[in-house]
């Protein structure tokens, strides 16, 4: 009977945490529109295709847990004060760290980005403390996430935004469990996105004349994306144009 009221404790709770804090969409807006995979008619002349392997992207994330530590977020700045604060101030006490920390690897899992079936993934394994109850309690897991390409022409950024497609915990308490998926979610979409993959000065071109007293720049029109034999190849499209005098100093 113990078991069962648990069981109903934890539904009740779960349903309450659902309609406060994913009753509405709140997915962060990601800047610029979605890459499109590449014309089945062929690229442009002005095309450059840019290759990246998953081997590259390990050896990043490597130097980031090595060199600069683990990322931390925490949770109590992860949503708007309209919604959390109506759990925050019956559930929550201080004292305790609220947060969610990425973490190497755990429970099997590696924190990676696979490129695969023409997706981007990203395992995530993560750890963490909130404070419910007048409990600190601890969690661990790991999410399963996709990475979706946008670009924003007039900023000449390419973005990336994570979407949490499934949270797995250990060791949670069942009256917990949604909570804890709630927070893992929040956490994942408010403080990590938007990612900024390429910045202005990593995709525009700028190619000095002298002979001309001038610069050919080249603009990034379109981007596309593609996911093929474990690699992302990314097909930039550029728009160029002459100006004179523009030669570049240094």
């Amino acid at each position: 009977m113990r078991y069962l009221l648990i069981l109903l404790l934890g539904l009740v709770v779960g349903v309450a945490a659902t309609i406060f804090f994913l009753g509405s969409p709140r997915a962060k807006a990601i800047p610029g529109t979605k890459v499109q995979a590449p014309n089945a008619g062929g690229d442009p002349p002005s095309t450059v295709v840019m290759s990246v392997s998953s081997g590259l992207l390990d050896e990043m994330l490597a130097s980031m847990f090595r060199d600069l530590g683990p990322p931390t977020f925490n949770l109590s700045q992860t949503t708007s004060p309209t919604s959390f604060a109506k759990i925050e101030n019956v559930a929550f006490q201080s004292g305790c760290a609220n947060s969610v920390t990425l973490a190497a690897e755990g429970a099997g899992v590696k924190t990676a980005v696979q490129f695969a079936n023409g997706n981007i993934a990203a395992p995530l394994v993560f750890n963490g403390s909130y404070s419910l109850m007048g409990n600190c309690m601890q969690f661990k897991g790991w999410a399963q996430t996709t990475i979706q390409l946008s670009f924003d022409q007039a900023a000449q950024t390419l973005y990336g935004r994570v979407n949490v497609e499934g949270v797995n915990l250990e060791g949670v308490a069942p009256f917990a469990n949604s909570f804890v998926t709630v927070f893992v979610r929040t956490a994942i979409d408010q403080r990590i996105n938007p990612l900024v993959l390429l910045h202005p000065s990593q995709l525009q071109l700028m190619i000095p004349v002298k002979g001309s007293n001038g610069t050919v720049k080249a603009h990034v029109k379109e981007v596309h994306s593609e996911v093929q034999d474990g690699m992302l190849r990314l097909h930039i499209t550029y728009d160029f144009s002459g100006e004179k005098g523009a030669l570049p100093t240094g």
